[in-house]
């Protein structure tokens, strides 16, 4: 499990949110553009739902007009600031926390579901560990983990790894997660060269 960068880029800052803080108010335009998706595949509503990464929020809030309650983590402060500003806080509750450590101190106990869209690439091999076990200590009996990999040049200023569907795999099936959902499709924005995997695994 070995790490690679998608690409070469100039050295950047080690966090994984490098690159976030700078660009937060054309990303927040970037992220409200895309429509949440796999309801399909989510225990019913009122379900506990924890989005790590939630940028904007836009699947938290998406999930809490739903009848989901829902928990955002978001660790760049002016990305939950257009959160709370475009979605608002009453339905959705927000924190500055992220992986791997993720303490949670105000919401604790587990989830129903668990989201990482665009979050596990910015993660290190060591990281993803931490991360994947932190991830299956928060998932109810039958809880699923939601996390989409992304392959393709890094943008700029930005910490990314290329981590195939694979490794992920393995390394859920070693904390008790087995795969209930894996596809492909190609970026939503339109970037060229950029790809994701979708994948849901699920505890018990």
């Amino acid at each position: 499990m070995s790490d690679r960068r998608s690409s070469p880029r100039p050295a950047v800052a080690d966090g994984s949110t490098a690159g976030y803080s700078e660009a937060a108010d054309a990303l927040a335009v970037q992220y409200e553009k895309v429509t949440f998706e796999v309801l399909h595949l989510l225990p019913a509503a009122p379900a506990r739902v924890l989005d790590v990464g939630a940028g904007t929020g836009r699947d938290a809030a998406a999930l809490a007009a739903r009848g989901y309650r829902c928990v955002a983590a978001e660790p760049t402060a002016e990305l939950r600031a257009h959160g709370e500003r475009i979605h608002g806080t009453r339905t959705v509750h927000w924190v500055d926390d992220a992986l791997p450590e993720l303490p949670l101190h105000r919401h604790p106990g587990r989830f129903d579901a668990v989201f990482a869209t665009a979050v596990w690439m910015h993660l290190n091999e060591a990281e993803r560990i931490g991360s994947m076990a932190r991830t299956a200590s928060l998932l109810a009996p039958e809880g699923r983990f939601f996390l989409t990999l992304r392959h393709g040049p890094v943008p700029e200023g930005r910490r990314m790894f290329d981590v195939s569907a694979a490794e992920t795999v393995l390394l859920g099936r070693s904390y008790g997660l087995r795969v209930v959902h894996r596809s492909e499709r190609d970026d939503l924005h339109g970037r060229e060269g950029v790809r994701w995997t979708r994948l849901v695994l699920a505890a018990g």
